[in-house]
């Protein structure tokens, strides 16, 4: 006796599965924030690796961060701007993502939820093994913490008083490592010429996170390698099907034979 899915079954099945990756999103974001904190209290430690990290971009010869923060403080509507997309635009524009994925392209979906994951745990245990003050906390660094002075910032005042984030968990920059996996995944689920344009999300966000000094270079850097170590890891969607059946040409309808009038056959 074969059985038969009703409308309502496929409908509550589907709904099942719409709460199952909501809990698993929204326990994704709560993993990430709650173990930003895990890390506070080791002030002077970060403060030594801030230290190191500003020493290693100088030998490598890296831009200093101070010279996009110098462009941000031409203008107070600009910085402010920054610190607005620094504050707002992180979880917003990753949800949406997501959600259009899930809608539109679930084998996407499943690739970008499952190497979002891996890179936020990535960063989650590099964030305990490895605590980090900004630039901005940097003395050697004399740079504004833009956030305060101009706002709006997420931070408080006092790094040891913050209780709703770390402030020691500079490296890796999640907020670059989010945005370049949103425009990757964002370029690989779909098909317009100008998909590439979805890279000035992350180059944004790279210039924001270090013209506000929240980051180093080194920070995006990190993430950077971590998305690709977690990108090798996570197998691809299969979409070699749905490019095939687009690329090929539309069959032509065959031509009628020509009969000669008169002939008899």
């Amino acid at each position: 006796m074969t059985s038969h899915t009703t409308p309502a079954e496929a409908g509550a099945g589907q709904r099942r599965r719409l709460i199952r990756e909501l809990l698993l999103v929204a326990g994704l974001f709560a993993v990430y924030k709650g173990g930003r904190t895990l890390a506070t209290g080791r002030t002077d430690e970060a403060l030594r690796n801030a230290t190191r990290v500003w020493d290693a971009e100088r030998v490598l010869h890296l831009p200093g961060e101070g010279v996009i923060q110098r462009l941000l403080l031409h203008g107070d509507a600009l910085v402010h701007t920054a610190n607005t997309y620094y504050a707002v635009v992180h979880f917003p524009a990753t949800v949406a993502f997501l959600v259009w994925l899930y809608v539109r392209r679930p084998a996407h979906y499943l690739w970008s939820r499952r190497v979002l994951a891996l890179l936020t745990g990535a960063a989650l245990v590099l964030h305990l093994a490895f605590p980090l003050a900004p630039p901005r906390m940097l003395a050697a660094a004399h740079l504004t913490d833009t956030g305060q002075v101009y706002g709006p910032t997420v931070y408080g005042a006092a790094p040891a008083a913050d209780t709703m984030a770390n402030q020691f968990a500079a490296m890796p920059s999640l907020h670059f490592g989010w945005a370049l996996m949103l425009a990757l995944g964002m370029i690989a689920a779909t098909s317009s010429r100008w998909r590439a344009l979805w890279l000035l999300h992350p180059l944004v966000t790279l210039l924001v996170v270090v013209g506000t000094a929240n980051h180093y270079w080194l920070d995006a850097v990190v993430a950077a390698l971590l998305l690709g170590g977690a990108l090798l890891l996570v197998p691809r969607p299969d979409t070699r099907s749905r490019v095939v059946l687009r690329s090929m040409p539309s069959p032509r309808p065959a031509k009628p034979e020509p009969v000669a009038v008169g002939v008899v056959r």
